[in-house]
């Protein structure tokens, strides 16, 4: 069942990336700005975006700080609950940069999800994110 595994593109070339432990430490993060854990504070989400981060959402393209502002105010919310994410696959666009796409289930709807992460240094930096509504 799809939606029960995780799905990887390898690549054969010697002394690449292993993908399937990239898949696993950025599946770990998604939804993306929903694990409470990896920061919620305005420097942890400078943090976690590049500088030219932006976001493509139902209704309009996001900067960086669109995004973040609109984030601080949903956390002060509680979190949201009966998400679940499913059919993850990855590739590698270039070095360090890696392309993640998900289904996230929510209760009122189904989204298509793709993130594109840096890898900086030891940390990863979100570049660019879009939801596309799928059902």
């Amino acid at each position: 069942d799809l939606s029960q595994r995780q799905r990887v593109q390898r690549q054969s070339a010697e002394g690449k990336p292993d993908l399937q432990v990239i898949l696993g430490e950025l599946s770990a993060r998604e939804p993306l700005f929903h694990h409470r854990e990896l920061g919620t504070s305005r420097e942890d989400l400078l943090k976690m975006t590049a500088d030219d981060f932006w976001e493509i959402g139902a209704s309009n393209a996001c900067d960086r700080e669109f995004v973040i502002e609109n984030l601080l105010e949903f956390y002060k919310k509680p979190e949201p609950e009966g998400w679940s994410c499913s059919e993850f696959s990855i590739r590698e666009l270039a070095e360090d940069l890696y392309q993640l796409n998900y289904i996230l289930q929510q209760p009122d709807r189904r989204t298509r999800r793709t993130t594109l992460w840096r890898k900086n240094a030891d940390a990863w930096q979100i570049v660019f994110h879009q939801g596309t509504i799928i059902a």
